[in-house]
């Protein structure tokens, strides 16, 4: 299947390189493609440059937004949730019309400090802006409750541990659920939480994940529901 993944940030590289080691056809979308190429050094986050990790990578092509999307079959959201909506914009309303769009990201405020609070939240939520904006679109919101490395690699937290989607077309959730399940993803752990709006539940679990990354002093760790009776 073709992907186009939006973002070249951890969690986009992580995406990216798990769907093309699963053999699908994979694009990184960004704002300039040259620009990022011309970036030397480690970024804010200690990630090397895209140069260096698409040379780890040649079967993942490096293409601007629109023609990330153009190509794909599927979408991925991998950019930071303040600039979502623009980086969607420029992937182009009748580019994501009709497929597939699995958000990850969380919106997350940093204006006022550290640490960062959520905007929107409670009564909306970013997967549900997205959604609005792009009503064409089949928007599935999952693994924004976990460090990149885990979204990839659950084995890395020992253990039954879970992940969420949220969507309003069925027939999306199940392939998502389907891609899951191919990153490692055991079935009884991919919780459907509902349609769009339960992406408010799945965001507004970030300000405790965030206190638990600082508690801990780590980021493999992950949230597990332990039911008293079966799930539906």
């Amino acid at each position: 299947m073709r992907y186009a993944v939006l973002g070249t940030g951890a969690v986009g590289r992580a995406l990216a390189g798990k769907l093309a080691s699963l053999g699908h056809e994979v694009a990184v979308g960004t704002r300039d493609p040259e620009a990022t190429l011309a970036r030397v050094g480690a970024d804010a986050h200690g990630n090397p440059p895209v140069g260096e990790w698409l040379a780890d990578h040649p079967q993942v092509r490096l293409l601007a937004f629109a023609d990330a999307a153009e190509s794909a079959e599927v979408v991925v959201n991998a950019t930071a949730g303040v600039d979502s909506l623009r980086a969607l914009e420029a992937a182009g309303r009748d580019r994501l019309a009709g497929k597939i769009l699995i958000d990850v990201s969380n919106p997350l405020d940093f204006s006022r400090g550290m640490p960062p609070h959520l905007d929107p939240v409670d009564t909306d939520s970013l997967g549900e802006r997205i959604q609005r904006t792009f009503p064409e679109a089949k928007v599935v919101k999952t693994l924004n409750t976990m460090n990149a490395q885990i979204m990839v690699d659950p084995s890395r937290v020992p253990g039954a541990h879970d992940v969420f989607v949220s969507g309003d077309d069925d027939g999306a959730k199940k392939t998502v659920a389907q891609l899951l399940m191919s990153f490692g993803w055991p079935e009884e752990s991919v919780i459907d939480l509902g349609d769009i709006t339960s992406a408010r539940g799945a965001e507004m679990v970030l300000p405790i994940w965030l206190r638990l990354m600082g508690s801990l002093g780590h980021l493999d760790f992950n949230f597990h529901i332990q039911s008293a009776r079966p799930r539906a």
